[in-house]
């Protein structure tokens, strides 16, 4: 900030050991700042702004931020900003506080972009809608964010359960929340009072491919895309809990920018996987593009403190595994055991005397006829269906018995410390098929460890999930049920700040999960209060007495966990104040309308100090003049951008009309009541 600056000038400028031809030194500057000269602390700390935000209590005692510091001196004052830097650039970098030096001189690895140490707002309500943002930086405008990031006041309260919709009275912990507004503004409020409770967050943002709702296409794009998102990321981070993880679903076009900045943000110490998933058959895919088809997306899984993080096994059903090709016929004792190749034992049981029958009975379709007899059998005699594998880190007496057994024709038993036993055969241990199955979504599977690919879900037929639709990016319930079992408990609360149609809060719910979701775009009746009604459903009444109904959502998981309806969740949002203004700007489709616009902004907006109401109005001819997108920019930009939305600390304020009820709703959220 401009102000900062020159107050730091002021400060400074009369300090002859800083002066060099009458001119500010900035080394020597940077000097006394490392070597935390007294003389400079004394300037600094008699200053609330540079004491704030270059100093930081420590029981008692200001300790002073001196990198900080330096880079406030060496990005702003003196010499071009890191936009000017690195203008209509990326490039990976390592900031060593006082010069970016190229990778290969350094061994650790970060993004650097323009704007880096900017904070976007990123609001937006409709997808296809652009924005010109203001890039708040940190060090130059810690006022500006500070108030952008204040707690924001909520409104338009609503709760929703099997009797339709009510009026909010109370509010509890165990409230579902969905808030409709920018979701900056909306983590940083959450912050007051859900700080270190969130056990996961899943967030599938815009991957600004050009065509999706990140629709900030300026010579800057990639650039706003890791300053929206690393934003998002610092706030979302503070609402884990130590033992909590994040999921961040992409896709390829920035998968390579993203995860060097969650490594960043979360610390590589704390990156668990990049999960691969696959989307769709290469089966109807016009090979319009050259390359292969594309079929993959990804989920980056980090954790906020891996050490405390509690990893659950989790299995996914496969195929018939052919190596478990024998079976196992018991006899009295372990060495009367017979092992029968299992495609024998199927014909056998077939009534056919060997194979060459069964082939002359069923002609060329006998391939598949058997493929499905030894499936469904070794499904059905899981028991007795056996594979010999080699063992996992046999002990030296297992070692010795497995060299005995090549020589036996009958089984070596092996008892482990465990009481459990080890059956040893020809040189390799019985491993058994029924080993393999349990039993996931109330059905017998054959099962095998989850991985880090996941082709087990299917995206086929998902457009109708929850009874809304959305034309872009909808993901599968069973997706969402696979990352909560995961990495939840029962209970644990769940947050999704790119809500889209919902499906994260619609799994949360039928799994028995609180959630706060969070969405700023708007996708009228597909959007995820519509989505949350029907999961809930309705109670239907018949003389006044209250029936039970089985119109909630019967789709995605919810058979999978006997979903039976009920629950409830609260909506609220974020109380606009300048964004009203703002998204009558944007909608505005005539001159006549911006001019209407502009009417009600004089009288009641917040308007930037460095604009002059009466100027303007003197040349109002000049500005009609101008083509409705150069009008809608102007005002846009005379907006004060840090009024879009009402601060809690001003909640009192008659000016922005927050109804008494409103107050005591806000109050209760932020626990105040």
């Amino acid at each position: 900030m401009q102000n900062l600056q020159n107050e730091l000038i002021n400060i400074l400028q009369h300090e002859d050991a800083l002066v060099v031809e009458g001119q500010l030194n900035k080394n020597k500057i940077v000097e006394m700042a490392l070597q935390v000269d007294p003389q400079l602390i004394k300037h600094l700390i008699k200053h609330d702004t540079f004491k704030t935000h270059f100093f930081t209590d420590v029981e008692g005692v200001l300790v002073f931020d001196k990198i900080k510091f330096q880079r406030f001196v060496n990005n702003k004052s003196f010499l071009p900003d890191s936009y000017t830097a690195f203008k209509n650039k990326i490039g990976l970098t390592i900031n060593d506080g006082t010069t970016d030096n190229y990778i290969t001189t350094k061994n650790d690895v970060v993004l650097a972009w323009p704007h880096k140490d900017c904070v976007l707002e990123g609001g937006q309500t409709k997808e296809d809608q652009k924005r010109n943002e203001i890039f708040w930086n940190e060090t130059l405008a810690p006022d500006e964010i500070d108030r952008l990031l204040d707690p924001k006041v909520f409104t338009n309260w609503k709760k929703y359960d099997q009797q339709g919709e009510h009026e909010v009275t109370e509010i509890s912990d165990n409230d579902n929340l969905i808030i409709k507004g920018n979701n900056l503004l909306a983590l940083a409020s959450l912050k007051k009072c859900f700080k270190n409770r969130v056990k996961l967050i899943y967030i599938d943002p815009p991957y600004n491919t050009g065509s999706d709702s990140f629709q900030y296409n300026d010579s800057f794009n990639h650039s706003s895309w890791l300053t929206f998102t690393r934003n998002r990321l610092i706030q979302a981070k503070e609402l884990l809990r130590n033992d909590g993880a994040i999921f961040v679903h992409i896709d390829h076009h920035q998968l390579g920018y993203l995860n060097v900045l969650m490594d960043e943000v979360f610390g590589l110490s704390n990156k668990v996987q990049v999960i691969s998933i696959k989307t769709a058959s290469p089966a109807g895919f016009k090979t319009v593009n050259p390359g292969p088809i594309d079929v993959t997306e990804y989920i980056l899984f980090y954790t906020k403190n891996k050490s405390q993080f509690e990893f659950r096994k989790n299995y996914v059903p496969v195929g018939y595994n052919a190596n478990y090709n024998l079976f196992l016929e018991r006899g009295d004792s372990i060495k009367d055991w017979k092992f029968i190749p299992i495609k024998q034992k199927v014909i056998e049981e077939a009534g056919f005397a060997n194979e060459k029958e069964a082939k002359k009975k069923y002609g060329n379709l006998w391939n598949s006829i058997i493929k499905v007899m030894i499936e469904d059998y070794a499904f059905d005699n899981a028991d007795n269906i056996v594979s010999i594998r080699d063992p996992h880190k046999p002990t030296a007496k297992v070692k010795s018995l497995m060299e005995e057994s090549k020589t036996c024709d009958f089984v070596l038993p092996y008892e482990r410390e465990d009481g459990s036993f080890m059956y040893l055969y020809k040189g390799g241990s019985l491993a058994f098929y029924s080993k393999k199955m349990i039993e996931i979504d109330g059905k017998k599977e054959v099962t095998e460890l989850l991985t880090d690919f996941w082709s087990h879900i299917s995206w086929a037929g998902i457009a109708n999930e929850g009874g809304v639709k959305l034309k872009n990016g909808k993901k599968p319930e069973k997706l969402l049920k696979q990352i909560f079992e995961i990495s939840t408990n029962k209970g644990d609360i769940v947050l999704d700040y790119h809500l889209g149609s919902g499906t994260t809060c619609a799994v949360a719910h039928k799994m028995g999960l609180k959630y706060i979701g969070i969405e700023q775009l708007n996708y009228d009746e597909n959007d995820s209060v519509e989505r949350l009604k029907n999961v809930i459903g309705k109670n239907e009444t018949k003389q006044g007495e209250l029936l039970p109904s089985n119109n909630f959502d019967q789709s995605g998981i919810s058979k999978a966990v006997n979903w039976q309806g009920g629950g409830s969740f609260i909506y609220c949002e974020l109380a606009k104040y300048n964004q009203t203004y703002a998204d009558q700007i944007l909608e505005a489709d005539s001159k006549e309308k911006i001019i209407e616009v502009w009417q009600l902004m004089k009288e009641k907006a917040f308007l930037s100090y460095q604009f002059d109401k009466q100027s303007f109005d003197e040349r109002i001819e000049a500005f009609k003049t101008l083509s409705l997108d150069d009008q809608k920019k102007f005002l846009l930009e005379v907006l004060d951008k840090n009024q879009l939305y009402v601060n809690y600390s001003e909640i009192a304020d008659e000016t922005f009309g927050i109804s008494k009820e409103d107050k005591r709703l806000n109050d209760m959220f932020y626990g105040k009541i």
